[in-house]
């Protein structure tokens, strides 16, 4: 099969010919595994075809002016978010840093520069998805159309959660204008593409390790009419939506399903329901998952051979009847050997 038949036919529960591949990894160990395979630094699509990897991620390019000015040690992004590099045993990460509207009023939300719907490139979209014409192609990523990380990079998390309870019109404001945009830079670029764009993907991170971030209540008032408008978007051009969401999560899924989301991502098998075992049997009829090969187990501390095995345990149990696509929870962290990752490929591939 061709990657875009393959994945397809496994969200559509049936069996494809192999599992279906993604990846997901951040720059330390994405550039151990090019020198692996003699690639050159910046040739992600040479690492993806090494890898048999079946989807294709895409985004629209912003064009316009820049809106932030720029300071000192920080990356500033087109929403005004900023980070710092923070140095660890194993690499660094832009971290999250000043969160300069944490204490804003509502006329300093409304102040805010942001970008316009108007200044990004469609027609890139169109040429970048036709050249993917035998790939999956995705659109969007954990964080699109998501309320509590986006709003927590700039008035951090505390506030962000403490806004939600207390339904802070400055924050609720913050959230509105930005999905408003991306509502329309949506819309534009699903048109743009001819149809060529496979699924949509959306994020909220509503789980921690041992239960819900946030009450299903506070879900329902929120977030859920908030995300409802993409979901309805999205299936207005026949596109199915993938919901990506950290934690433990799996409470969330009846709302899921009501509301047409029909495939779910990351699903950390260590957090509390979310074993595969579970997930599947509990919604495996109406709904597709992409992950559960956990960035924080086997892959990152076990054996090759103990990678090897936990590999094929998730595939046992996710692929029977379709419904499944293979993916590590979160990117691959710089502290996964790349032999480890190197395994884990190859058994999804050989499986």
């Amino acid at each position: 099969m061709k990657p875009k038949q393959r994945v397809q036919r496994a969200l559509a529960h049936e069996a494809p010919d192999r599992v279906p591949i993604d990846y997901l990894a951040n720059p330390g160990i994405d550039l151990r595994l090019k020198k692996h395979f003699g690639l050159d630094p910046n040739d992600d699509e040479a690492l993806l075809q090494a890898l048999g990897v079946d989807f294709r991620a895409l985004v629209v390019p912003y064009v316009g002016p820049v809106l932030h000015e720029p300071i000192p040690e920080r990356r500033i992004d087109m929403w005004g978010i900023r980070t710092r590099y923070v140095e660890h045993a194993s690499g660094g990460y832009w971290d999250y840093c000043d969160f300069p509207l944490k204490d804003a009023t509502l006329e300093q939300v409304e102040a805010w520069p942001m970008p316009s719907p108007d200044h990004f490139d469609y027609a890139a979209i169109a040429d970048l998805s036709q050249r993917h014409a035998d790939y999956f192609v995705v659109i969007g990523d954990p964080g699109y159309a998501d309320i509590i990380n986006t709003n927590g990079m700039i008035r951090t998390m505390e506030q962000t959660l403490i806004d939600l309870m207390t339904d802070e019109p400055a924050a609720l404001r913050l959230v509105d204008r930005r999905l408003a945009i991306q509502l329309e830079v949506l819309e534009r670029t699903l048109d743009a593409s001819g149809g060529a764009i496979d699924m949509v993907w959306l994020g909220e991170d509503l789980g921690t390790q041992i239960g819900p971030m946030i009450s299903p209540a506070l879900y329902q008032k929120h977030f859920r009419p908030r995300h409802q408008k993409f979901v309805d978007l999205a299936r207005g051009f026949d596109v199915p939506v993938m919901m990506h969401s950290c934690g433990s999560s799996s409470w969330a899924f009846d709302q899921f399903i009501e509301m047409g989301i029909t495939v779910i991502d990351t699903l950390q098998p260590e957090a509390a329901n979310m074993a595969p075992a579970h997930l599947k049997e509990q919604f495996g009829n109406d709904l597709s998952f992409h992950g559960c090969i956990s960035t924080a187990g086997p892959v990152v501390y076990g054996t090759r051979q103990e990678t090897i095995d936990y590999v094929n345990t998730t595939l046992d149990i996710m692929t029977p009847g379709g419904g499944y696509a293979f993916s590590p929870t979160h990117m691959l962290q710089d502290n996964s050997p790349t032999e480890n990752v190197l395994a884990m490929y190859e058994t999804a591939l050989a499986y």
